[in-house]
């Protein structure tokens, strides 16, 4: 298995770059959300709660507008368990403030698709991984943006499966939600994250991630400076 997941994760490489149709856009990235059975559905929907008020700020379009190219291209999906990863809205370019509002309105009316499962958090990254292919966009980043409860439980091992995703040039944030594993943020750090001005950060429960994805996504807009 470990070696298909690889073989899987080189493919993707292979075939960026190969659409010449493909829209240049400052970011890719896939926000990828808890949906495992230690998340409640009051927990979830803070979670998607958070997301949509984060793209109302208008602070946030004009993170979006000082881009290079003034775009980025967005996904949204669940993740719990091994095979148990959905798309929960698919790639939208957004480039103004009403395509950020009409956005937040498509997270506001996105139904749970996962109601349990473990966390297996190399499974959601190398899932998400996958959905840079083909996307129709070529971004100047890519990044995965992560928010989880707990350690990876299930699944390849974390390092493996991390390792072959920066491989592909792909960045992973992170967000921990502390509110039942304390000291999250840390393992996040040091077992998780990784790529260019890849960083975590810390929720201490889920309505504190009401304020901190908010902040996260600013961060991850707005281009890293040059080394």
């Amino acid at each position: 298995m470990r070696l298909r997941l690889i073989a899987s994760i080189v493919a993707v490489v292979a075939g960026w770059g190969l659409d010449a149709r493909s829209e240049p856009v400052d970011l890719e990235l896939v926000l990828a959300v808890d949906s495992s059975a230690s998340v409640d559905y009051s927990e979830f929907s803070l979670q998607l709660e958070g997301l949509a008020l984060a793209f109302r700020d208008p602070e946030l379009a004009a993170t979006i507008g000082a881009g290079i190219h003034g775009v980025i291209a967005v996904t949204l999906m669940e993740w719990s368990s091994i095979g148990r990863q959905e798309v929960a809205l698919p790639w939208t370019r957004i480039a103004t403030a009403a395509d950020a509002s009409a956005f937040a309105d498509a997270i506001d009316r996105s139904p749970r698709q996962l109601q349990t499962g473990a966390t297996s958090i190399s499974s959601a990254i190398g899932f998400a991984n996958g959905l840079f292919a083909g996307n129709g966009f070529e971004g100047v980043r890519r990044v995965i943006d992560l928010s989880g409860d707990g350690y990876n439980n299930q699944g390849e091992p974390l390092d493996i499966t991390r390792a072959a995703v920066l491989a592909t040039g792909t960045t992973i944030n992170a967000l921990a939600i502390e509110n039942q594993v304390l000291g999250l943020t840390e393992y996040f750090e040091q077992q998780l994250i990784g790529g260019v001005a890849a960083f975590a950060m810390r929720a201490t429960d889920y309505r504190d991630y009401l304020g901190q994805i908010r902040r996260k996504l600013l961060r991850e807009i707005q281009a890293p400076p040059m080394s």
